[in-house]
């Protein structure tokens, strides 16, 4: 199983995820259908599924085309407002696509029907991965746009906690330079945090991805899966689990400065309708996800 990392639009990802000797490949938010069909077409990969996070449309926007273009393809994902969807998946349904199999992990919050995808392969040694839309981001979680504090935290320390500690984490956005700067000031004594901020400051110099990461490694820097840890506790004066969480989400919205929202050429673009298709998303496109 390989996955292919594809940077699009302002500072998304959508995947592929290869089965490498039949070539079949499975996409998760190919919000760019035409890029990711050039990519399907040069690699020789047959399209045989979609995997959708959550209905925003920068996740969703491309599976309508997708559908239109690729005979019998099945668009899978928790949620009625997402655009091409063919079949509905629930909370720990299994999907098997030859030798890879896919668990859905339903996490609701950042909106009501994100579901996450927990991905293996048969007889391979190789580390599973998790496909975690808007939830989990590198150092840093999804806003509760349409969820709660307790939801988040049963999200990430229970649900995503579960898997095994080396399962990579393929996230929806590059906001890990971002994430991380709110996690020195969490905590700034915290040595794995300055060398994971040194390391994707360098990162993004050479214009590399910093996914994926690991769920071992989040558990060392990313404040909101360490919500028992004194200095994060101290930070937000809390020291209830929930609480904590809480606190730290309003922090971290408060924590984003001008330049990190939505630059004035997306703005425009918005403003001619040139991003979406329709007036019920331009809410959720002018939110920040991180």
């Amino acid at each position: 199983m390989k996955v292919k990392v594809i940077s699009i639009l302002e500072d998304n990802y959508m995947y592929l995820v290869i089965e490498e000797q039949s070539k079949q490949a499975i996409a998760v938010d190919p919000a760019v259908p035409h890029r990711l069909l050039e990519i399907v077409k040069r690699e020789g990969l047959s399209l045989i599924a979609v995997l959708t996070t959550h209905y925003h449309w920068d996740h969703a926007r491309g599976n309508e085309a997708l559908v239109k273009e690729v005979p019998d393809l099945k668009v899978y994902g928790a949620d009625d407002r997402i655009k091409g969807l063919t079949d509905k998946v629930t909370d720990s349904q299994e999907l098997k696509f030859n030798s890879i199999n896919v668990r859905c992990l339903f996490t609701p919050c950042h909106t009501s029907g994100d579901m996450c995808y927990y991905i293996w392969e048969d007889e391979c040694t190789d580390a599973p991965a998790v496909f975690t839309g808007d939830t989990l981001f590198i150092g840093g979680c999804g806003r509760f746009f349409e969820g709660t504090a307790e939801q988040m935290h049963y999200n990430l320390t229970k649900v995503l906690a579960s898997l095994p500690q080396e399962t990579k984490v393929f996230c929806g956005h590059e906001n890990t330079i971002k994430n991380l700067k709110f996690a020195v000031l969490v905590e700034p004594e915290n040595e794995k945090v300055k060398e994971m901020l040194s390391w994707a400051r360098a990162r993004d110099d050479d214009d590399k991805p910093t996914v994926p990461s690991t769920l071992k490694e989040e558990f060392d820097y990313n404040p909101f899966l360490r919500l028992s840890e004194k200095a994060v506790q101290k930070f937000t004066g809390k020291t209830d689990a929930v609480e904590v969480m809480r606190v730290l989400r309003k922090e971290k919205d408060k924590f984003q400065k001008p330049k990190d929202r939505l630059p004035p050429q997306a703005m425009l673009a918005l403003q001619w309708g040139l991003l979406m298709s329709s007036k019920d998303h331009l809410s959720s496109a002018l939110k920040e996800n991180d």
